[in-house]
């Protein structure tokens, strides 16, 4: 620490996220290498040595990165389409289109996902990529390279799907895997791509998609496989009202009971949405530290539902908050996200007490970090932790009146992001990515997505 160059941010609002909610209305903050070395009230210490950069944060507040716990990067290049379907008549329409990604038109939905989640504050990100056409090229390789390129910190949930529409699923027969071969390409990409280091850059989870597109047998040795390589595990569960009929038709059971009879609860678990979870299925994921990455904005879109996020909270269920592919949050943005948590879960039961603005900053945060099972690294700014953190500016037309930064913040616009930092390194400037080109991503997804409309329509 003391030979690593130093990177000293004063002048700023502080929420650091930590166990105790620690605040500072005046602080600083300093990076070393790729750590925070310390931080707390007032100017930094004098006589650090090894500056290399002094950054003025006045009118700005400081938090810890985003964590994205839920993606869909593919979708990129499908957003705007089927815009009046619940989620089974959505995935009916777009499953033909899906069918017929391929390793370029992968690589450039990765890419304007990844930037336009980086640009607003995220700096952990995620993909569950579950669609792998035979012949279509190492997608994997692609989605990782883009994440590297844009410079945030990332886990590939490398997808699965092994029951087409001739075994009653919804994906197109040509769409999905066979069993071996998805447990197979599944464990090569782990062992080629995850890095199980504190600082990793790159890790990889096992992600059969959905109860209705793979078979029993892919969840069950999918859950065997993550352990035996000690990576974690992500689906798809409890979206809709349709599935909980799936599964009780086909297994005789709901889904918690589904997944938890085939190995799919426990603490390195994290699954999609939970929308329709009863008591007992919430003290079941509570009891087993099962991770849940609530996707407010996706579950509005389709009509799926409101989440008992603060349910959720209050039995001790690990929740962080998803963006979902962008077929079904055309934004594609995490920031907005918080608001939409805090404005959406309190049309449930619990009414205005269902999220306040910092329960809000700790979904999209540290409870993030801990679905990911990186709560020990990032997620909260702590000396020792990596230092992946934003500097939102708040002295504009949009937020300036509004007195307390977290609330301004959460319950206000989009706020401008100054800087963004992971690793240590500034990945944005000023709302713009430093590390890959915007516009040319623009048209590059531009492009690739009426290629793919292209060969859909011929398919």
């Amino acid at each position: 620490m003391a030979a690593a160059q130093r990177i000293v941010i004063e002048n700023c609002s502080i929420a650091t996220v930590d166990a105790d909610d620690t605040e500072y209305a005046t602080g600083h903050l300093v990076i070393a290498g790729n750590r925070i070395e310390s931080l707390g009230a007032g100017r930094a210490p004098e006589g650090l040595e090894n500056v290399g950069r002094r950054i003025d944060a006045t009118g700005h507040l400081v938090t810890p990165g985003l964590v994205n716990t839920h993606h869909h990067y593919y979708q990129w290049i499908t957003r705007g389409l089927a815009t009046d379907h619940n989620l089974f008549n959505w995935l009916v329409a777009l499953y033909p289109t899906w069918a017929r990604i391929d390793e370029q038109m992968v690589y450039a939905a990765a890419q304007g996902s990844l930037a336009m989640m980086a640009r607003g504050g995220v700096t952990t990100a995620m993909d569950h990529h579950y669609v792998f056409p035979a012949g279509s090229g190492d997608l994997s390789g692609a989605i990782i390279r883009a994440a590297r390129e844009t410079g945030v910190r990332f886990t590939l949930a490398r997808g699965s799907m092994d029951r087409s529409e001739k075994d009653g699923g919804l994906p197109p027969d040509f769409a999905v895997e066979t069993l071996e071969g998805a447990l197979a390409a599944t464990e090569a990409t782990v062992k080629e791509h995850h890095d199980s280091s504190f600082d990793a850059m790159t890790q990889v989870a096992v992600a059969p998609c959905s109860p209705f597109s793979v078979s029993t047998e892919l969840l069950r040795e999918g859950a065997e496989l993550a352990r035996r390589l000690g990576v974690r595990l992500h689906t798809h569960g409890s979206e809709t009202v349709e599935e909980e009929q799936f599964c009780k038709e086909l297994f005789g059971m709901g889904p918690t009971d589904y997944f938890e009879s085939t190995g799919w609860l426990g603490e390195d678990v994290w699954m999609a949405h939970c929308v329709h979870m009863n008591d007992s299925d919430i003290a079941a994921f509570a009891r087993t530290k099962t991770g849940v990455a609530h996707c407010p904005s996706s579950n509005a879109r389709l009509a799926a539902g409101i989440a008992r996020v603060p349910d959720m909270l209050a039995a001790g269920v690990p929740v962080g908050l998803g963006v979902d592919g962008t077929a079904s949050n055309e934004s594609g943005e995490l920031h907005t996200e918080l608001r939409n948590a805090l404005l959406i879960n309190r049309l449930g039961a619990h009414r205005e007490a269902a999220l306040n603005a910092r329960q809000a900053l700790r979904l999209g945060t540290y409870g993030g970090a801990q679905v990911l099972g990186r709560a020990a690294e990032t997620g909260s700014l702590e000396a020792g932790k990596l230092a992946d953190l934003v500097l939102w500016k708040l002295d504009t037309l949009a937020h300036a009146s509004i007195a307390d930064p977290v609330t301004a913040l959460v319950f206000g616009a989009a706020a401008p992001v100054t800087a963004s930092f992971v690793n240590g390194r500034q990945i944005v400037a000023d709302s713009r990515l430093l590390h890959v080109d915007e516009d040319a991503i623009a048209r590059s997804t531009r492009e690739q997505a009426q290629r793919l409309a292209r060969i859909a329509a011929q398919g």
